[in-house]
Parts: structure tokens; sequence; C-alpha cells
């Protein structure tokens, strides 16, 4: 189930821990979230381009539990708020 957090919509941590994987947007803004099951790997790149083709602008790392979960949410947000006030 995809809930949606701080504008975001990405799936709970149950769908993390089930070694999922997930991409999205936010208007420029593209993010792709990979599990190992334990830990979450976010990516982040602009444009109109697929995941697998895209130069990664940003990459960060979070615990698959509920506060990583919000840490990344959190992340996001940060990363897309400073892009809006450029």
């Amino acid at each position: 189930m995809i809930h949606k957090f701080n504008n975001f919509e990405i799936p709970g941590v149950y769908y993390f821990e089930a070694k999922n994987y997930f991409t999205g947007s936010r208007k420029n803004m593209n993010y792709k979230i990979v599990s190992d099951g334990k830990e979450m790997t976010v990516t982040i790149w602009h444009g109109f381009i697929c995941s697998d083709l895209a130069e990664p602008e940003e990459k960060n790392l979070f615990p698959i539990t509920e506060e990583g979960h919000k840490a990344m949410i959190n992340w996001l947000e940060e990363l897309y708020q400073k892009e809006s006030q450029q």
C-alpha cells in the first residue's frame, strides 16, 4: 500500500522489508529506493530519463525501520525544498 508522506507517495516500511524497490518523482526530482531487506538505498536524479540510465546526483542509505523510513522521507523533502528555492 502506498501512503502519502510530506507530499511523497511512497510505500511503508513493510514494503521495503520484503526487498522491493520503488521509483517515483515529484515535479522534476526523480527518486529510486532499492531495498536489500535491511537498508534502503535512495538515489536522486533530474530530467526525463529512466533510473537505469540516469546519473545519480544524490545518494543516501537508510535502515529499514520506522525511524529510517521517516528520515528518508525528511531527506527527500529537504532536497525537494532546496531545489524549489532555487
